[in-house]
């Protein structure tokens, strides 16, 4: 009678599987360390980017508020300045023209005057009305960056006949 030999490893190789699955498992066990270290630092950069994005975005925000406030005080300024000289203009006028016999009514006499004001300082103020202007660079109905109204109808009409004339002509191969 032979003797059969054992089926399976040898204690050798036993030994070399052990050693070959510790040392899978310590590299997995590195590799996962290293890997959340990198997450972690990455997670870590990402937040101090967003806390300055923050920071950017409220200084912007305060020069935009700077600037607004100076704009304003310069309007108000301006404002004031063209009141007090429609005031003397009115309080001039009326005194001069009230002594003539068939001179206007005071209320001519204002309108005069505010029409004399408002164009020697219309700059001034489309200057004020065009920097309060919204800036979030969204595109409005009315900052010019939509379609007007006569080019819409043009597109819509064009679009009507060019169906209008295709359908016609699958009519005409149909019959």
């Amino acid at each position: 009678m032979e003797k059969h030999k054992k089926a399976g490893l040898t204690r050798r190789g036993k030994v070399a599987v052990l050693v070959a699955s510790v040392a899978i498992v310590g590299s997995g066990t590195i590799w996962f360390q290293v890997h959340s270290a990198a997450v972690a630092k990455d997670e870590k950069e990402a937040a101090a980017l967003q806390l300055q994005v923050k920071r950017l975005e409220l200084e912007e925000m305060k020069i935009r508020n700077d600037k607004a406030v100076a704009d304003m005080e310069a309007a108000s300024s301006s404002a004031a300045k063209v009141q007090a000289a429609l005031d003397q203009c009115v309080k001039d006028t009326f005194a001069v023209v009230h002594k003539k016999y068939g001179t206007p009514s005071k209320s001519a006499v204002v309108a005069d005057c505010k029409h004399q004001y408002e164009t020697a300082d219309g700059s001034d103020m489309a200057a004020a009305a065009s920097s309060t202007r919204d800036t979030s660079g969204e595109a409005g109905a009315g900052d010019g960056g939509g379609v007007n109204s006569p080019a819409l109808l043009g597109l819509v009409a064009g679009g009507a006949l060019a169906l209008a004339v295709f359908a016609r002509k699958g009519k005409k191969a149909d019959a």
